[in-house]
């Protein structure tokens, strides 16, 4: 049993000075009674007393007993201004020994109702269900808590607000004030030490567990997530993410407004305690992310460093406010710590992004001039990162950009907005699509066929241009080097057109209805049928994914090719000149065969064989 000495308060309390001759202020008649009243109902509700009756198996603070536990705790503090006038007056009194007793023993209860009404309300006590009810619309101490024991003139409209309260939450709020009500009890019976040992216990037990609900290895060091496999440390990363705003912006903040509201007599002890229960597992959660930054660096594990980041750096403002005490000094630098590492495996992951660009290995060309397998992987990656420019310009902020010389300006040019127009962000991503670009150059010198490389640029930068249309890339570069992009696709799909397509405009005659020799009429046909045979079967083989830009080249064919060739046809091939033997055998297409013949062009379909002996396009063979 715990010596029998009066624990004085350790934080001030209302001391009732001692009593003069003239002014008595507390007589000792009195102070009997309050003894008296005192251990009359200390002594039933004493669980260890041989004669304890069924009430002290019962709890004090159930609502049976709600009166009682009034007067329990008016008979403490009854009993506490009973023992300061002892020790000023009769220090060696037995009257002193049995108050301490009493006083020991009123402390061992309260003890009990504590930790019971904790594991009672467990369910009712979790964050969530007051920390929504901020303790700006609690029912204040000198309103409901048992220790002031007067009835305030507001009492009815603190019922009309419990009343709209949701009935958990009102239970909630009741347990709350019980908390309260004993906390400040003991604290000033200098039982503080005991209270705050069975609130740290109960609640840290709880943050412990809830944690490890969310799914917190606390386990997880270093060693074990550099060891872990990277398919299995992105689940961990994902259920992180989600653990973590729970944490902040739910747990943790629930338990800080249940250590101010428990503790509300002394803010330093509610301080206290919340810092001892949720240091350690807030310290597990942001060790985490600092862990997963110094994990070997590669491109494809950018976005989940970058959601990582994110998070860190959106949670820290809530996270610094909270945890803003000398004693959590160690949680706030290990968030720092977790945003310095993680900006750094950005910055060394562009680094890596941006050398993997430039030396790409593949030496094979795409078939029919396709999309490059590095154009599609570039721009998906680029087209996320442009989802993360808010956390991208705090990571490359102070990051300056290394390069031979300047970006020329048609791979640039002015964003949208003036502020972004020279923005790190914007910047850096024209430079990595400039790489790729430059690299697509290099490698549409592979085709044999110039005209094939012109198509294979087209339909790259066509791709290109139509990820910045689709993303927030075209915020960070802009529409001006939306429209000079396009014009450069124009200009490829020109160039295709001109060295594609150059043999079978040259086989026809510049002016198609001027009267020639029948011999050089002959040659412009026989000329024009083997261009467009010997053209349209390798071009069969070509592709143009994007189906606006296969349209705009076949109309763009057919109004340099047909008109000249319908005039010449019409002139020379007509229903007139049946009559001679010679048409027949060389006036294979009618202008509306062409149209016929392009339907297939450029669709990758590799059609083989003689182009003159499909009947279903409505050519004459002969």
């Amino acid at each position: 049993m715990k010596a029998i000495f009066f624990k004085s308060s350790p934080s001030p309390t209302r001391m009732t000075p001692p009593a003069s001759p003239l002014h008595p202020t507390f007589s000792e008649s009195l102070m009997e009674e309050n003894i008296e009243a005192a251990e009359l109902i200390i002594t039933k509700w004493d669980s260890s007393s041989d004669n304890h009756s069924s009430s002290s198996n019962a709890s004090l603070f159930s609502d049976d007993n709600r009166e009682e536990a009034k007067q329990y705790l008016s008979s403490v503090k009854g009993l506490q201004k009973a023992m300061q006038y002892l020790v000023s007056h009769q220090a060696s009194s037995e009257m002193l020994v049995r108050a301490q007793a009493l006083m020991q023993t009123a402390m061992k209860r309260l003890e009990k109702e504590f930790y019971q009404i904790f594991k009672s309300f467990r369910f009712y006590l979790d964050p969530e269900s007051f920390s929504a009810h901020s303790s700006s619309s609690r029912p204040s101490a000198s309103r409901s808590s048992f220790s002031d024991l007067e009835e305030d003139e507001s009492e009815n409209e603190s019922r009309d607000e419990n009343d709209s309260i949701p009935g958990a939450q009102r239970v909630s709020l009741a347990a709350v004030e019980d908390l309260r009500a004993i906390a400040e009890a003991m604290i000033k019976a200098g039982y503080a030490k005991e209270c705050i040992k069975i609130y740290k216990i109960i609640r840290k037990s709880f943050v412990d567990e809830a944690l490890h609900g969310l799914g917190v290895d606390r386990t997880l060091n270093l060693q074990k997530v550099q060891k872990m496999d990277w398919e299995v440390l992105e689940v961990k990363i994902r259920n992180w993410l989600h653990a973590v705003k729970v944490a902040v912006k739910t747990l943790f903040p629930g338990e800080r407004i249940l250590s101010d509201q428990v503790f509300s007599i002394s803010p330093a002890m509610g301080e206290s305690c919340f810092a001892e229960i949720s240091k350690e597992g807030a310290l597990a959660l942001f060790e985490f992310p600092e862990n997963v930054a110094k994990c070997k660096k590669t491109p494809e594990k950018m976005f989940r460093f970058l959601d990582l980041y994110e998070a860190v750096s959106n949670l820290w403002p809530e996270v610094e406010s909270m945890f803003n005490s000398e004693s959590t000094s160690t949680l706030r630098s290990t968030a720092v710590n977790s945003l310095i590492k993680l900006g750094d495996a950005v910055r060394t992951m562009l680094t890596s992004f941006e050398t993997a660009i430039q030396k790409d290995p593949s030496k094979s060309t795409v078939p029919g001039g396709g999309i490059h397998p590095l154009t599609r992987y570039v721009m998906n990656y680029i087209s996320f990162l442009a989802d993360y420019t808010e956390v991208l310009s705090d990571i490359v902020a102070d990051w300056p950009l290394t390069i031979p010389s300047p970006l020329p300006e048609p791979f640039f040019g002015s964003p949208d907005n003036e502020e972004s127009i020279s923005s790190p962000v914007s910047v850096r991503l024209a430079w990595l699509i400039l790489l790729m670009l430059c690299k697509l150059d290099g490698k549409a010198t592979m085709y044999k066929d110039v005209s094939l490389s012109y198509l294979f640029l087209a339909n790259n930068l066509q791709y290109v241009v139509g990820k910045v249309r689709q993303s927030n890339l075209k915020i960070l570069l802009g529409d001006e080097w939306v429209t000079k992009h396009e014009l450069k696709v124009k200009q490829y799909c020109s160039n295709y057109e001109r060295m594609g397509w150059s043999k079978v405009l040259a086989s026809l005659p510049e002016n198609p209805t001027a009267e020639i020799p029948v011999d050089q009429v002959k040659d412009h046909f026989r000329n024009f049928n083997l261009a467009f045979e010997e053209t349209y079967t390798k071009q069969t083989s070509w592709v143009v994914p994007d189906p606006g830009l296969r349209d705009d080249i076949k109309i763009s064919l057919a109004r340099r090719i047909v008109p000249i060739y319908k005039e010449f046809y019409e002139t020379y091939g007509g229903m007139h000149l049946r009559k001679e033997m010679w048409v027949e055998s060389l006036v294979r297409y009618t202008p509306d065969d062409l149209g016929n013949y392009w339907s297939d062009l450029l669709n990758g379909s590799g059609s083989s064989g003689s182009v003159s002996s499909s009947a279903s396009r409505g050519g004459r063979s002969g």
